[in-house]
């Protein structure tokens, strides 16, 4: 099939039909009706318009294709994501969809310009070679580790002004493995949240424990290490805990599995957004998902800030100010506190990246000491941060 024979194929995608608004695809398209004008000056403009925003997508047409094909959140997509079995007159509009794919994505530069009477340079580009409809068959097969649309390619998310999932471009790509003991800790964490992708039941986590500990590395380190199982995870700032249960309504019907990722976490007490995280927490009808679970952390063991006159008054009075104090982290079913690390235990830490970065010091215990009594303390953050402080001194 030539170029020119794709234009107004292009324009009766159905399932695909978003896919027209993709930057490239429209471009594309406006220079093959060009072409049809036998305007050879208007024609390579458009042409060169279509490489440019190529190129910005990468240079490559047959992956950018993939790509969209992946990622596009269709109603095919969304009937497979819920379990449900599509119609077969949709089954066969998604084969011949791809098929007509493929062919865009098989077009070489010279497909393109075949017959264009024009002197002069026009830029190429790549089309590496794609199998659509195969890659297709077996991300749908294998949803609830691919998903789509945004969730295909990305493994972190936050919350925008708006109310919006938004992917984060440049995540924290830190590892369990660069992560220097709390061994223990990791390993609840990780079992917890291997039970989640399991769809056994999964208890909401509040991680405690003073600043630098490795609280919010862990729970990221764990997403990076379950990403390829369908592990995804939804940042939200306590101002936006209101928005959680029409967030739950949506991705309840999604088929991977969500981390909502609550960092620092404390209230003032009579704070509103107490009363709305103590709602989910406890499972109301609009907040039970099988497929999501919270995760909190804190340099609170309580997170409610407590003063010394709420323990004011008579027996029954303090006793229901301190039960009401307490009872927000009680609702989370598994607790895992971060202790502040002892000398040894910060030494090693030190020890194991400074090995791991390649970093030699004759002083290496002295210098890491003295470093994290400069900052306030031993910490997992102090370590990197002194051993990072050596990377950039030899470096110099």
């Amino acid at each position: 099939m030539s170029g020119l024979e794709l234009a107004p194929r292009l324009g009766t995608l159905t399932v695909f039909r978003s896919l027209l608004r993709d930057p490239v695809l429209e471009a594309l398209c406006a220079y093959l009706e060009t072409r049809r004008t036998g305007d050879a000056c208007r024609a390579a403009s458009a042409y060169a318009g279509f490489a440019a925003r190529l190129y910005e997508a990468g240079g490559d047409l047959g992956r950018h294709i993939q790509h969209l094909a992946e990622e596009d959140e269709n109603v095919y997509m969304r009937l497979v994501g819920r379990g449900e079995t599509p119609p077969p007159f949709m089954e066969q509009c998604v084969e011949e969809e791809l098929a007509l794919l493929q062919a865009v994505a098989e077009l070489a530069p010279e497909d393109l310009l075949r017959g264009l009477d024009w002197v002069g340079f026009l830029p190429g580009f790549g089309h590496e070679p794609t199998e659509l409809a195969a890659d297709y068959r077996r991300r749908t097969e294998n949803i609830g580790r691919y998903g789509y649309g945004i969730y295909a390619r990305h493994s972190m998310f936050y919350l925008d002004a708006g109310g919006r999932i938004v992917p984060v471009r440049h995540p924290d790509r830190t590892k369990l493995s660069d992560l220097v003991d709390y061994e223990r800790e990791k390993g609840i964490l990780l079992e917890n949240t291997r039970a989640l992708l399991a769809g056994r039941p999964a208890a909401n986590v509040l991680l405690t424990g003073d600043a630098g500990t490795g609280k919010s590395s862990t729970v990221k380190a764990v997403v990076n290490e379950l990403y390829p199982e369908g592990l995804r995870i939804l940042e939200i700032r306590k101002e936006q805990l209101r928005e959680i249960p029409a967030i739950l309504d949506e991705l309840t019907q999604n088929p991977l599995h969500f981390i909502l990722f609550i960092d620092d976490l404390s209230f003032q007490k009579n704070d509103d957004n107490y009363s709305a995280l103590k709602a989910i927490l406890e499972g109301s009808v609009s907040a039970k998902s099988q497929n999501v679970a919270v995760y909190a952390t804190s340099n609170r063991r309580h997170l409610v800030k407590e003063n010394f006159s709420e323990r004011d008054g008579d027996d029954i009075h303090r006793n229901d100010t301190m039960q009401e104090i307490f009872s927000l982290s009680d609702r989370f079913g598994v607790h895992i506190t971060f202790q502040r690390p002892d000398k040894a235990t910060y030494l090693h830490i030190v020890r194991r990246l400074a090995d791991a970065c390649g970093v030699s010091c004759a002083d290496l215990d002295l210098l890491a000491e003295r470093f994290a009594l400069g900052r306030g303390g031993r910490s997992a953050r102090a370590a990197r941060q002194f051993v990072d402080g050596l990377l950039a001194g030899q470096a110099e």
